[in-house]
């Protein structure tokens, strides 16, 4: 295996694909769709091709795995989650909500993430036991311990026609139950910003593995709890979903979450049993 990556050049390369990403805001782009409502532009290729090509400069018998572009090389040992583009909707309307994220991984842990705001010029970056920082300076989450003064985020799957589950039950659960929820557009921001102390909280399902790979080091570092929905470690083990909170408001957002899927189950088992019309 080559030398281990510096934060600092991985630092570089996204704000290479950040500035590019800035020229062409708020400009009409190329948009096709990967899926009924899933978008792509040419700025999401050009800032992929550029984080590859430093990538596979600098350590050429890495795997890249990429949203546009999936898997590029071969091994596990030692590989790369790049989001070109978080939050290409956002981006494709000019709305200025967005992020480069790029990490390492070494055998299925992240260890390295940058996550770059270009638009805000914030870079939010870790190193596994290093601690984490936004532009120089330490991240730490905030200390919200009851759930009605939380602030809470989350996302949603591009296509919601017939999905199941779609996220709605737990979003107005919790929208009545704190001073709000966000929905932001990038996963990868989402993290930051509970890293960051700016949100309290987040969870996602359907989530893809180079939309928080890099945020989870970040967030992990600055002393989240970071774990699948569920509760359960390893929230990049397909299919990826995610719960991340400071440590006080972490338990109470799990136990209000497995208490409104329980519900959720509960309510569509019946609803299927018997005839079909349940009891409702």
């Amino acid at each position: 295996m080559s030398r281990l990556p510096n934060v600092e050049e991985v630092i570089a390369w996204a704000r290479e694909a950040g500035n590019l990403l800035l020229e062409g805001l708020g400009r009409a782009h190329e948009v096709r769709y990967k899926g009924l409502t899933d978008p792509v532009t040419e700025m999401d290729r050009a800032s992929e091709a550029l984080l590859i090509q430093r990538i596979r400069a600098a350590f050429p018998e890495h795997m890249i795995i990429t949203e546009e572009s999936g898997v590029l090389g071969e091994g596990e040992a030692a590989y790369w989650y790049i989001d070109p583009l978080d939050g290409t909707v956002n981006y494709a309307h000019g709305l200025p909500i967005f992020a480069v994220s790029v990490a390492y991984v070494e055998a299925g842990v992240p260890q390295l993430g940058v996550v770059l705001d270009p638009s805000r010029d914030e870079c939010f970056y870790a190193v596994r036991g290093q601690g984490a920082y936004l532009n120089g300076r330490p991240l730490r989450p905030a200390e919200t311990a009851d759930l009605i003064h939380s602030l809470l985020v989350t996302g949603f799957p591009y296509d919601m026609s017939g999905r199941e589950p779609d996220n709605l039950d737990l979003y107005a659960h919790f929208a009545r139950r704190s001073q709000g929820v966000r929905r932001l557009g990038s996963a990868a921001l989402d993290l930051c910003y509970v890293a960051a102390g700016r949100l309290d909280g987040y969870w996602e399902m359907g989530v893809a593995p180079w939309d928080i790979a890099a945020g989870m080091v970040i967030a992990e570092e600055a002393g989240v709890v970071v774990t699948r929905l569920t509760g359960e470690p390893d929230p990049l083990r397909p299919p990826c979903s995610l719960l991340a909170a400071n440590p006080r408001l972490y338990p109470h957002l799990l136990a209000e979450i497995r208490a409104v899927q329980g519900l959720s189950q509960a309510v569509s088992a019946e609803i299927t049993r018997g005839d079909g019309r349940g009891v409702l």
